[in-house]
């Protein structure tokens, strides 16, 4: 029996929130965390495969993993007891498309002179 977690799947980029955003860019600036990203780039794991591999304790893991879950950047599904966890291609896109709109900013004007009261 499968049973899949309630991360959204599909987040576009019209349902993206300020706070997904800050989300997904804090559970990329740790590089224990980018190291589990990179070994999920390869194939769906268990946490027992992920301590195994990374050489972590499963208490400092599952820290981890909450936080990417969080930003939606990976998913979950139970099989039995395993809990096996896998890339949400989804997220990365929609935080991509949110970084390259910046790259298709025109030029940005100068402030205004402030008024100063007398």
């Amino acid at each position: 029996m499968l049973k899949n977690s309630t991360t959204p799947d599909l987040v576009g980029k019209s349902q993206i929130s300020g706070k997904l955003i800050a989300a997904g860019f804090h559970a990329l600036s740790d590089p224990l965390r980018i190291q589990i990203l990179e070994l999920l780039r390869e194939q769906e794991l268990c946490v027992c495969e992920l301590c195994d591999r990374l050489l972590v304790p499963q208490s400092k893991l599952s820290f981890h993993l909450k936080t990417l879950k969080e930003a939606a950047l990976v998913r979950s599904r139970q099989e039995g007891r395993w809990i096996y966890y896998s890339l949400n291609l989804a997220q990365f896109i929609a935080l991509e498309q949110y970084l390259s709109d910046y790259r298709r900013c025109g030029q940005i004007l100068p402030a205004r002179p402030c008024s100063e009261a007398d």
